[in-house]
């Protein structure tokens, strides 16, 4: 379907309609923040830890390359720049709300079940030797053959937060709802064979790709921390974004559901009108006849009383 030209849906002239339509999303979106807030300070699982195992957990303690403020910017922030710059050219409130509510349910949503499965699980991510013990000197419980750690506490916790990848799943979250985003409006499958399309689409997913190498090289995550963590951002995205957009190659892959929601009634509203000027346009030429037929009928009475008058005039 082409595109349609409805007028602008602007956020002064529609915004609040919208945002009262999403109420009870905006409410549980809130609820998501708390619940999210509760798992990152909850106490993870302590998986035992022998001294056979240590042989893995034994790589350098590094800084992040990707810093924990960078991935709500890199999840979040980035998609929002495109989502406005796509609204100051359609000026379509319904496309804008409709990607905003969307890519933060899909970043939080994510990080719900990710800080939930970390503090489930308890891996011990791969520098957790030199978390446990920054002096170097192990030392385990001589009857359970766990770790005896010296060092800090808040340290040593986040050293069980290993599966899976929070920095993954939260950078692929954000960046492969902006890919579907992307791909449905610059059409990437039109079947036109522009393949630079493609490299459009991909460009936020090899960021979130990056993110999750930097976490290996940085010895914060196993390889499979950060394949769990792509697959949860990955899933959730592609959801959230189905909630509110068709897929891209789709006819209407272009525009939001609501988009052609609204055309629709429109479009029902101009036919009822026009039924209803018909049916008034009906009624009235049908009185209108019954008028004239009523005049007719009077005349020809009328007519027919002269010339029996006449008659009798003249027979008298």
């Amino acid at each position: 379907m082409p595109e349609i030209q409805l007028g602008a849906h602007t956020i002064k002239s529609h915004g609040v309609k919208v945002a009262r339509i999403h109420m009870h999303d905006w409410i549980i979106l809130i609820l998501l923040v708390a619940i999210e807030a509760v798992l990152i300070f909850i106490e993870p699982f302590h998986r035992f830890v022998g001294e056979g195992m240590m042989t893995d957990l034994m790589y350098p303690l590094k800084p992040n390359t990707v810093p924990a403020w960078a991935v709500p910017i890199i999840a979040i922030l980035v998609p929002l720049v495109f989502f406005h710059v796509y609204y100051f050219k359609r000026r379509d409130v319904y496309d804008l709300h409709h990607a905003v509510l969307g890519v933060l349910y899909a970043v939080l949503i994510t990080a719900v079940l990710t800080d939930a499965i970390k503090d489930g699980v308890g891996r011990p991510r791969p520098d957790f030797f030199w978390r446990c013990f920054p002096n170097g000197k192990a030392a385990f419980d001589p009857i359970t053959k766990d770790v005896l750690c010296n060092g800090d506490k808040s340290v040593v916790r986040e050293g069980y937060k290993s599966f899976p990848s929070g920095h993954t799943s939260g950078s692929f979250a954000g960046m492969v709802f902006l890919a579907w985003y992307l791909a449905g409006k610059i059409r990437v499958f039109d079947c036109r064979g522009h393949v630079a399309k493609l490299c459009i689409v991909l460009l936020p997913i090899l960021l979130a790709a990056l993110v999750g190498v930097s976490r290996v090289d940085d010895y914060w995550h196993h390889w499979q921390d950060v394949f769990g963590g792509a697959i949860i951002g990955t899933f959730v995205a592609s959801l959230c974004y189905l909630q509110f957009f068709p897929l891209p190659h789709d006819e209407n892959g272009w525009a939001p559901y609501a988009y052609f929601r609204t055309f629709n009634e429109r479009s029902d509203v101009s036919s009822e009108t026009a039924n209803s000027m018909a049916l008034l346009h009906h009624n009235l030429e049908a009185s209108f006849r019954a008028e004239n037929g009523r005049e007719m009928a009077h005349h020809n009475r009328n007519e027919v009383s002269e010339w029996y008058h006449a008659l009798n005039h003249l027979s008298g």
